[in-house]
């Protein structure tokens, strides 16, 4: 099975795709991209990177600390010096520790909120943030090219580049607390805090929200914190039906509100006091309420073509402009560099906004909504049902179809342009958007998108409607679609 790269690097099955030796033919065609002199390119930073230095992480899935020591081994016999975590960490901490420590890049071997027979690479540009699609095809010419010529990786001695010191082991948590503390207000937490309940998903996130919150007067309970590298058998993605540990020690009184992070702690879900989940989009709409109108910060709003019109009705209230971009936080990120963006989101969970790194980061977002709800002495339940009373209703939903076979994008685009139809579920279809599968934006502003994912065999079919009715008519209108193509 060839080696590709999705939306955010490579993703494979463990023992399968994703073995040792696959790892450093990656691993040499990275060193090989950045060596070629094409890898650098951001204007946006203050100081030009170290272009022999890279930050190596790792999150808690099996293996993934062998498979990490691998890459360093391959990155020093190309003459680079490793920055390798202590342990397992956060993709956001890594990505910040990029473009703390002025490294060229980094690698994180993580495969995110994907099952755990998964393992993959997440490739980190130098201002901390996903590498763009060119790196990426960068890597893949290289990748080829050493195949075809029958070029293996170099490798060198653990304890060799140790004693060279072109291995350095550190804690990048430090430096991130200290970052985090400059975007979030601990005083406001400190005045009214909340009681919490944090799901790590037995991810790399774990522990992060409950240690920075010492010393606020929260008491933070977290579940799934232990390490396990089969996440318990569960899926760590921050999704309703992955979160019935959360939603049971929300019933028994644990606390007032509920975070999820998933396996690498770049995605946030999260839960009222009732048991609720509150996804990323309405997340997302309360965090660009809170920091427009009680932090007074202003600048444009990006978010992919699946995330929830609520932002957009709210930005045009507030006079601000909105990007919409493809499925992935690289296209949101390449806005974040050019602009002072405000905010910037996808309906996975991965948010970030201004002053912080170019990356989607849980744990940021749920410090946030830590201190929306210490702020506004109101409970997550009482602040979710006036959002939606403000710029609401909005149901959300979203199907995955398997497939047997890849689906070519611009093959599935083509076929539905071709056809698209008058009215969907009563409502006259008014616009139609091709920048990631295809959107159908109805006259009552609710929408319809069908899409290949970029990391794992299905078709996805994503429906948000006024109300539950719409979304159902919309699903089922999606789903017949993705049948004829698939």
């Amino acid at each position: 099975m060839p080696i590709s790269f999705g939306t955010d690097g490579w993703r494979a099955v463990i023992s399968d795709t994703f073995t040792f030796h696959n790892l450093r033919l990656v691993t040499q065609a990275i060193a090989d991209a950045i060596h070629s002199g094409h890898w650098y390119g951001e204007a946006s930073l203050k100081k030009t990177p170290d272009p022999n230095r890279i930050v190596v992480g790792f999150d808690t899935r099996f293996l993934s600390d062998r498979y990490a020591w691998d890459v360093a081994r391959v990155l020093t016999a190309n003459g680079y010096t490793v920055y390798l975590t202590q342990a397992d960490a956060s993709t956001p901490t890594i990505s910040y520790a990029v473009r703390n420590l002025g490294a060229i890049g980094g690698i994180v071997i993580t495969a995110s909120h994907n099952a755990p027979r998964y393992n993959g690479v997440k490739l980190k540009a130098a201002y901390g943030g996903s590498v763009s699609s060119e790196q990426s095809r960068r890597v893949e010419i290289y990748l080829n090219d050493n195949q075809d010529r029958g070029r293996g990786p170099n490798l060198m001695d653990q304890e060799q580049a140790l004693e060279q010191g072109l291995i350095q082991r550190f804690n990048p948590i430090p430096e991130y607390y200290q970052h985090l503390r400059t975007l979030i207000d601990f005083d406001a937490i400190a005045e009214n805090p909340p009681q919490i309940v944090v799901d790590s998903m037995h991810g790399s996130g774990r522990g992060l929200i409950k240690g920075i919150l010492k010393g606020t007067g929260c008491e933070v309970h977290e579940i799934r914190g232990e390490m396990n590298p089969g996440f318990g058998g569960a899926h760590p993605e921050p999704i309703a039906k992955h979160l019935s540990p959360l939603a049971g020690a929300m019933s028994t009184g644990l606390g007032s509100l509920g975070l999820a992070l998933d396996g690498d702690g770049d995605r946030i879900g999260a839960m009222d006091e009732r048991g609720n989940f509150v996804d990323p989009h309405k997340i997302m709409a309360l965090a660009l309420r809170y920091l427009v109108e009680e932090r007074g910060m202003q600048g444009p709003v990006v978010k992919t073509v699946s995330t929830t019109r609520m932002v957009d009705r709210l930005a045009k209230e507030y006079g601000l402009p909105v990007y919409e971009t493809p499925v992935g936080f690289n296209y949101i990120a390449d806005h974040m560099l050019k602009e002072d963006i405000l905010i910037g989101g996808e309906e996975s969970g991965g948010i970030s906004f201004q002053g912080h790194i170019p990356e989607g980061d849980g744990v940021l977002i749920g410090l946030l909504l830590v201190e929306i709800v210490a702020q506004s002495g109101s409970t997550l339940s009482e602040l979710v049902g006036d959002l939606l009373e403000s710029v609401g209703p909005a149901y959300y939903h979203r199907t995955d179809q398997r497939i047997k076979y890849p689906i070519k994008k611009e093959n599935m685009v083509r076929e539905l342009l071709g056809k698209v139809p008058d009215t969907i579920g009563g409502q006259v279809v008014e616009d139609v958007v091709s920048i990631d599968g295809v959107k159908y934006v109805l006259k009552d502003d609710s929408w319809l998108l069908i899409r290949p994912s970029g990391t794992e065999p299905v078709l996805r079919v994503y429906a948000e409607g006024r109300n539950q009715e719409m979304v159902e008519s919309l699903l089922k209108y999606g789903e017949k679609v993705a049948e004829q193509l698939t």
